[in-house]
């Protein structure tokens, strides 16, 4: 059950969407075209407090992106095949659990979790791993830190070559479930994406890089939901309704224990047309 109050819910649906889709949805309604099918992606709300709030870091996407310009996202993006190796060092929850918690196989599960960690090191430069279930690596802001981020953007280096090479783990006991968003079949790019929340490990530091985003920001989501309200902030519904829960806590301890009680369901918005115009769909059922 979501924590989003409806107000917020009506003003997601009252939002159009841009024209150029209405071609598209009078396409999709004819049977034209077919939906994309969706990528399995991974994202992840890092956490932090600061000044007594509880702040989540946030990218703004290039203006130059084929998919979500210009807006506000969380670290993450699609798996990688080789994410489902199982040479992958692991700790924590095993497989198994992640699986039941978002409704997939084990092998997916797998592969999300460690597309939530490499996505989140490749964006921000934060990983969450270590060499054993007690430990977290400290400090990944060297040059040779650097040159891994790089091997593993550019897919010469996969995650668990990377992890076995500096004697680390997945620490898959840092992340807890938290949502599952598919991006709406009008898309002519999709991702079948599960959400991640996790704790800004203690010692490491998140830096900016230019591949994806041009602007990075820790921002308390309370704050930023009253941003998107006032047209400062662009975000995607399932950015926007996320920021919205997560503000409803106070701490990032009482966050991830909220996670724990949450029943992750399938949300995948549609899209109508009103008149001439194009409209998000957002079935309160699904929140």
């Amino acid at each position: 059950m979501s924590l989003v109050p409806d107000s917020l819910v009506g003003f997601i649906t009252s939002r159009r969407l841009p024209d150029g889709l209405a071609e598209r949805v009078r396409q999709l309604e004819s049977g034209e075209v077919e939906p994309v099918p969706a990528r399995d992606a991974a994202t992840v709300m890092l956490l932090r407090e600061r000044d007594g709030a509880t702040q989540v870091y946030t990218l703004r996407r290039q203006r130059t992106m084929n998919f979500g310009a210009g807006m506000y996202v969380f670290p993450g993006g699609s798996v990688d095949p080789r994410d489902a190796s199982d040479a992958t060092g692991w700790v924590g929850p095993e497989p198994a659990e992640w699986a039941a918690a978002f409704s997939v196989s084990a092998d997916l599960a797998r592969s999300l979790v460690c597309a939530a960690v490499r996505e989140t090191f490749e964006e921000s430069g934060v990983l969450l791993a270590g060499p054993d279930e007690h430990s977290v690596v400290a400090d990944t802001s060297g040059e040779d830190w650097e040159a891994d981020r790089r091997a593993l953007l550019d897919r010469t280096l996969s995650l668990a070559e990377f992890l076995d090479r500096r004697g680390l783990c997945v620490r898959a006991d840092l992340l807890r479930p938290w949502a599952h968003w598919i991006t709406p079949e009008v898309e002519p790019k999709r991702f079948d994406t599960r959400f991640f929340v996790a704790a800004m490990p203690t010692g490491q530091r998140t830096r900016e890089f230019g591949e994806e985003a041009d602007q990075v920001e820790w921002i308390a989501p309370g704050v930023a939901v009253e941003r998107w309200k006032a047209g400062q902030m662009r975000v995607m519904p399932p950015t926007l309704i996320t920021l919205a829960e997560l503000a409803e806590f106070k701490t990032v301890a009482e966050t991830l224990a909220g996670a724990a009680d949450r029943h992750i369901r399938l949300i995948m918005p549609g899209v109508a047309m009103r008149g001439d115009e194009v409209h998000v769909l957002l079935d309160a059922e699904d929140r």
